[in-house]
């Protein structure tokens, strides 16, 4: 069972990390932009490396960060594509925008600043995995792709259920007709995801946690949770589309190793 950790609990204070849902076999965390050493525009808890933060200040947030977990995270390089690593070979830094893992206390983490990062298992707490989705890797399957790949890690039975983390909200992301067409246009069930700014043509709010949502249920996850977060309008959160020149925060999720009984089929 994943019991030790490098630090106390206690000091996941909501200043620093804020916990996700609490299910049976998983913890998940998500970092919030205070409690670090990064300055001005990537204060202060920016553990993103690839910003332009300076590096001692991502290694010492990231170190702090580490303290907190039951081992240091798995990052990954994210290039807004579909591939899925398998955290248990143990290679570092992979070229991809989704992780899984079979293994206790093996820490899988995606960093955002508007995109959705998204946590999907299976609920005997046999199999996890996270995911990068923006708008492009979103409509190129990699949800998708994770969720097949969490499914074959469970042994290919069982019921999945996913957390759609803190991402730019429904009011908040506005696209043009490339996104649009990107999720078929204005007809199939996408375009209720999409809604015409008044007064604009050629622009639309797009809903990208609506858009995710739909995506695991033709994939087979029923059971899915909503953070109702916006990166852009709670302050906690690094926003791209609100700054610009920003850092990154982390969604964090492992597998506890505690037996899960459940009542029914699994």
């Amino acid at each position: 069972m994943c019991l030790l950790y490098h630090g106390h609990m206690s000091t996941l204070t909501s200043s620093i990390v804020i916990n996700g849902p609490a299910w049976p076999g998983v913890r998940i965390l998500v970092s919030t932009r205070s409690g670090g050493v990064s300055q001005p525009p990537f204060d202060s808890m920016n553990l993103g490396d690839h910003v332009g933060d300076a590096a001692l200040a991502v290694e010492a947030n990231r170190a702090r960060l580490d303290a907190m977990l039951p081992a240091a995270p798995c990052w990954l390089r994210q290039i807004h594509g579909t591939d899925v690593h398998d955290a248990d070979t143990g290679e570092p830094q992979h070229a991809a925008d989704a992780a899984v893992t079979r293994e206790p206390c093996r820490v899988l983490a995606i960093l955002t600043a508007d995109c959705l990062p998204v946590v999907i298992a299976d609920q005997a707490g046999r199999a996890l995995g996270v995911a990068h989705a923006g708008w492009r890797g979103l409509a190129a399957g990699v949800l998708e792709r994770t969720v097949d790949a969490v499914r074959h890690r469970a042994g290919g039975q069982g019921l999945l259920h996913a957390w759609i983390g803190p991402a730019i909200g429904p009011t908040a992301f506005e696209v043009g007709a490339d996104v649009l067409q990107a999720f078929g246009g204005i007809t199939g069930p996408a375009a209720q995801a999409f809604a015409a700014r008044p007064g604009i043509a050629g622009k639309w709010w797009c809903n990208l946690p609506k858009l995710a949502e739909q995506r695991m249920r033709a994939a087979g996850v029923s059971a899915i949770e909503h953070s109702g977060l916006c990166t852009a309008s709670d302050v906690r959160f690094y926003s791209y589309r609100k700054q610009g020149s920003t850092g990154r925060f982390a969604t964090l999720a492992w597998l506890t190793g505690e037996p899960i009984v459940l009542e029914g089929p699994a």
